[in-house]
């Protein structure tokens, strides 16, 4: 598939604003906050610079029962997390996303297939040029359900696709920070805006 390197020194001089808030925050296209209904699920992954991870799930996902897709931080041990501190690689953290949506829509299984086809799962703590472990590949599971799937389809991910390559930490779910105001949707707002070059959908086979 091809895709157009982006500016890497849109992502290096983005600014350093306020720090993160715990838990779901407003949203940032001017509209109201998104309801999430009583039976949605969450799912929490991270695949390297948060932007692009959004924009995917929310491009492939957004007319398919998912409820909202947030960037933030977790994984870590720091409380109330800065981007400039997450940056600095110290604070455990990962640029994460955390997926609402509707079960009788999408399933847990369909969210981590795609999330093994829109990044490269086999460098550890790095996507692209975006190096350090904040940009680690992750799978962070909120139930034993949802851990065993996480397994499984890693398994499958590994051995069909990446050759026994993945190095994608799978860990319980912890405290998730909201990142910034300006994080959020930041590719819708700015569609120049950089993307890691390592987020595109690849043409894999079905897993079995």
């Amino acid at each position: 598939m091809a895709f157009t390197m982006p500016t890497f020194a849109s992502r290096l001089f983005r600014p350093f604003t306020s720090s993160a808030r715990l838990g779901i925050t407003a949203d940032t296209s001017g509209g109201p906050t998104p309801t999430i209904p009583e039976g949605a699920e969450k799912a929490t992954v991270a695949a390297g610079c948060f932007w692009g991870v959004e924009h995917l799930y929310r491009k492939h996902f957004g007319n398919k029962g998912l409820y909202d897709a947030r960037v933030g931080y977790t994984g870590g041990d720091l409380n109330n997390p800065t981007y400039r501190a997450v940056c600095s690689g110290q604070t455990g953290h990962a640029e994460s996303l955390q997926l609402h949506y509707d079960p009788s829509q999408i399933s847990y299984r369909q969210i981590l297939e795609f999330f093994y086809r829109l990044h490269d799962p086999t460098t550890a703590n790095r996507q692209g040029p975006d190096v350090g472990p904040q940009y680690r590949s992750a799978i962070y599971y909120h139930d034993e359900e949802q851990e065993r799937i996480a397994r499984e389809v890693t398994r499958q991910a590994n051995e069909q696709w990446y050759k026994g390559g993945v190095k994608t930490e799978i860990a319980p779910a912890g405290q998730w920070w909201d990142a910034e105001d300006y994080h959020q949707q930041y590719l819708h707002h700015n569609p120049s805006g950089y993307e890691c070059p390592t987020h595109f959908l690849r043409q894999f086979p079905p897993l079995q």
